[in-house]
């Protein structure tokens, strides 16, 4: 109790509390989209439902990460070398979420450019199973995401209080949001695509990094602030085209 008293009178953990808020909510962007694209397949009446349980998970994945530090921390510990590159476990999770993401954006696009494309792998005719294969892909990604941001966390401050707020603060925003950005996504189709383009990049992205490749999130985000920005205005033209 002391140390948390001690923490809230202390100016440089509020600054470090903010500045890993903003990080994990830009860090939640990703999740979020991909969680609004999936939950937007399935039956409108389990679309909400799909959402809370998908960000719920994430919740839960990362506050049960913070309660083993000590073991995330290992993760980044190589285990074998390849092609003059040391792979940790955390390299190999982000290799095979960015693999996932990038089959799955792209599977994704496919279904949406072409007319007769087949169902897809995770689905069936039963709403039950179309449900809980969302859910499951859901939980894949948020696994993914969380060890990502958790590994962030720990490089930005030592004080594990910090970081549960920053973490329930960003989990509470993605839950605010899931709603508005998933009835926005399916009431404009071409945003589909793009969000489905970020997925894409972001899947890249997680490969690099995993193959020892930095690259700085902020280039990432630009292109996409840049991407949406150009979106915005296109939307805009197609509705000053309508008044007129």
């Amino acid at each position: 109790m002391d140390h948390i008293l001690a923490l809230a009178a202390d100016p440089a953990a509020w600054a470090a509390l903010a500045t890993l808020v903003v990080m994990e909510v830009v860090l939640g962007i990703d999740n979020l989209i991909f969680i609004s694209i999936l939950t937007n397949k399935l039956p409108a009446h389990q679309q909400a439902r799909a959402r809370r349980i998908g960000i719920g998970l994430a919740l839960i994945l990362r506050l049960g990460l913070l309660g083993t530090i000590a073991i995330i921390v290992q993760l980044t510990e190589p285990l074998f070398t390849a092609f003059g590159h040391g792979f940790s476990w955390r390299d190999l999770i982000l290799i095979a979420g960015g693999l996932f993401l990038v089959w799955k954006a792209t599977k994704e696009i496919h279904h949406n450019v072409d007319p007769n494309a087949g169902p897809d792998l995770f689905e069936s005719d039963r709403a039950q199973m179309s449900f809980a294969s969302a859910i499951v892909q859901i939980l894949l990604l948020d696994l993914v995401f969380s060890i990502d941001s958790i590994i962030t966390a720990v490089g930005m401050t030592d004080h594990v209080p910090i970081m549960v707020v920053a973490v329930v603060t960003a989990v509470t925003v993605m839950l605010l949001a899931a709603d508005p950005l998933a009835r926005f996504i399916q009431a404009n189709p071409t945003v589909v695509m793009l969000a489905l383009g970020f997925l894409l990049m972001i899947g890249t992205v997680l490969i690099a990094e995993g193959f020892g490749a930095h690259v700085p999130k902020g280039y990432i985000y630009a292109a996409m602030a840049f991407s949406a920005l150009i979106e915005a205005l296109n939307m805009l033209s197609r509705r000053a085209r309508r008044s007129r």
